[in-house]
């Protein structure tokens, strides 16, 4: 299904350059297509724009970790080790999504932001809006995959708090790598979870090749 510009002008009731440059945007960030003479329309996603999402991930997530552990805040890092330490994923609290959601990502935000490298910001923003398209999409998360979350958590704090910086980093693969599968599963099934080759378990099919 395609939406014209004149359509979406006339629905929200501004004029063409907003629209256009909002259009753009979204089009620069990967979430809407735009087919000259046809319209707009949402970008699709495949299994091989969340496996590159989360590989991107991971290489930014865990160099930052191994070369600028050291800048992450002490005081932050022992505020979110309490947090996910004394928290049950059964209890209301945290059956609140948007709560959860909020949770992770500044978790994994004030990794990112330990690093000075202005650069690497501005496209792990672009991953950013990627990241919550796939939270709108997968909805609930089940009790098992989000105490898993919280120890996966535990875990890279824990490693941090004692600067071990490369179990950090390891850590930190291990948790993209759990969370891969899980967006996975609750995106497209168990046969596309299937299909996507997860590292070490199922052979890669030819769509995820990279040059």
């Amino acid at each position: 299904m395609f939406l014209s510009e004149e359509l979406l002008t006339d629905e929200l009731g501004l004029s063409r350059t907003p629209v256009r440059d909002a259009l753009s945007r979204l089009e620069q960030e990967g979430l809407v297509e735009i087919k000259p003479k046809r319209g707009v329309t949402v970008s699709p996603l495949s299994i091989n724009d969340v496996n590159m999402i989360f590989e991107v991930r991971t290489i930014y997530e865990t160099y930052i970790l191994r070369n600028y552990g050291p800048l992450i805040p002490e005081k932050q890092l022992a505020r979110f080790y309490d947090i996910f330490l004394h928290q049950n994923a059964d209890s209301e609290y945290f059956q609140n999504n948007d709560y959860f959601y909020e949770l992770d990502s500044e978790f994994h935000l004030m990794i990112v932001h330990s690093c000075p490298n202005v650069y690497l910001h501005k496209n792990y923003a672009l991953m950013q809006t990627q990241n919550e398209r796939f939270r709108h999409m997968t909805g609930n998360q089940s009790n098992h995959r989000l105490e898993a979350t919280f120890r996966e958590h535990l875990d890279i704090i824990l490693a941090c708090l004692q600067k071990d910086w490369t179990t950090a980093a390891d850590k930190m693969a291990y948790h993209l790598e759990q969370s891969k599968k899980s967006t996975f599963q609750l995106i497209f099934g168990d046969a596309a979870g299937t299909r996507s080759g997860f590292w070490g378990e199922k052979k890669r099919p030819s769509i995820q090749k990279h040059t």
